[in-house]
């Protein structure tokens, strides 16, 4: 089978790109069929966006469509300005033959929101990269000394370039806390405005690796999300997790992290900073078998 995969995204340093390069690295590992990395998939067996942005009103060959969640169309009020294309592109994803998504959480966004057959969604969660474990004390020495932190601190990661609502970094940074907070992320100007923070800016996995090491724990205080890869990178490293109680979050973490509700970003804050180590072990799921669930769907999507 000859599969055709948009590795556009795979250049991006946020969640999608992980996802993109973790995962087309994994499916070319396989060694089960020939993966050719374009957005113009004719000559391809199946057609793979592993991003709404990828997806095609008109694939010349059956497509299958990561969808890593709904906001936008959740909340259509914070995206005005993009809710054009993203009308199109969801119209794309309700075409596809298949649609991946990263939870059942997701899944169920989908059925409700875009009335896409739940026969169709195949649920294939997401790993940490294997570059993302624990760290030795020289590495987390070395790496705070280059950043300016502080021994011990909170950290959140993610992308900083525009404002995020569901994200709430701007409101995390405004919780009562005792401990210095750490950013980590590519960042824009508003990000730079945020007061009494300490900004990274985007760092290679073994620079990530070591500051998840380091951290006191992780807080992530998202009100909506898909996944949540952050606190399974955080778990990978060692680190304890403090994260808002939402559906997919209580999904991926089940009994491996502090929830609190989303109206109590203080008690969140609390929460991280009475955490206490050893962090629970992350998920099992690994790359690997995300490859071969991928690999299912290609051949459903095929002979859909």
């Amino acid at each position: 089978m000859k599969v055709g995969f948009d590795s556009r995204p795979a250049k991006e340093t946020h969640g999608i790109g992980r996802y993109a390069r973790c995962l087309l690295c994994a499916l070319k590992d396989s060694g089960r069929g020939e993966i050719s990395e374009t957005h113009k998939p004719r000559g391809c067996d199946v057609f793979h966006s592993p991003w709404i942005d990828g997806a095609l009103l008109r694939s010349p060959v059956p497509m299958v469509v990561t969808l890593h969640d709904l906001v936008p169309l959740k909340r259509r009020g914070e995206y005005l300005r993009s809710g054009l294309r993203f009308k199109l592109r969801y119209l794309a994803v309700q075409r596809a033959a298949r649609v991946i998504v990263p939870t059942n959480a997701v899944a169920e966004d989908a059925v409700k929101a875009l009335q896409i057959p739940r026969e169709r969604i195949a649920v294939i969660p997401e790993a940490a990269a294997p570059t993302l474990h624990h760290r030795g004390a020289d590495e987390v020495k070395a790496v705070r000394d280059r950043y300016g932190l502080p021994e011990q601190y909170l950290l959140w990661v993610g992308r900083l370039t525009s404002p995020d609502p569901h994200k709430r970094v701007a409101a995390l940074t405004r919780a009562a806390r005792t401990m210095p907070l750490v950013l980590v992320g590519a960042t824009g100007r508003w990000a730079r405005e945020l007061p009494d923070v300490t900004l990274t800016g985007a760092l290679s996995d073994d620079e990530l690796a070591a500051i998840y090491t380091g951290a006191h724990a992780l807080v992530f205080p998202s009100d909506d999300e898909g996944f949540g890869l952050p606190p399974v990178e955080a778990l990978a490293c060692g680190t304890p997790v403090a994260a808002s109680d939402v559906p997919a979050l209580r999904e991926v973490l089940h009994g491996r992290a502090i929830l609190r509700s989303v109206d109590d970003l203080d008690g969140l804050i609390a929460a991280a900073e009475s955490a206490r180590r050893p962090a629970p072990p992350p998920p099992s799921w690994t790359w690997d078998d995300a490859a071969a669930a991928t690999w299912e769907v290609y051949s459903q999507a095929a002979a859909a």
